[in-house]
């Protein structure tokens, strides 16, 4: 089994809803995302799959959140953009786009600061 992983950045604002305490304050983050996805076998070029295309679907998902206040874009208008949201709602994304490759989407890592992140794994 082979394991993949990338890793990119976003910068946004956020707010935890009744969270009462200085989160419930408008802050913001650089986000750190790593995403983590699994391959049983090596394709005809000895790739398990390409770091490129795995970070270009990465980045068609965290460009939404880039630079925005997370509690206006969807689907953090209904939800709290928590760590354990942000993480969940990237790994749904992705999961989608990478639905007609022959890997599987292990893990989802949303990092707020270098001291502290959520991993996403569904049961």
């Amino acid at each position: 089994m082979y394991e993949i992983f990338v890793e990119k950045h976003f910068e946004a604002a956020h707010y935890l809803r009744g969270y009462k305490g200085k989160c419930e304050n408008v802050h913001g983050h650089r986000y750190r995302v790593v995403v983590r996805i699994e391959a049983e076998k090596l394709n005809d070029i000895d790739l398990a799959y390409d770091f490129t295309d795995l970070k270009r679907h990465l980045r068609h998902i965290l460009e939404r959140y880039d630079h925005t206040c997370l509690n206006d874009v969807p689907p953090f208008d209904k939800v709290n953009p928590s760590a354990e949201n942000i993480a969940a709602t990237i790994y749904n994304e992705l999961k989608e786009k990478l639905s007609p490759d022959p890997v599987t989407l292990a893990c989802v890592e949303a990092w707020e600061s270098p001291g502290q992140g959520v991993a996403y794994r569904p049961d």
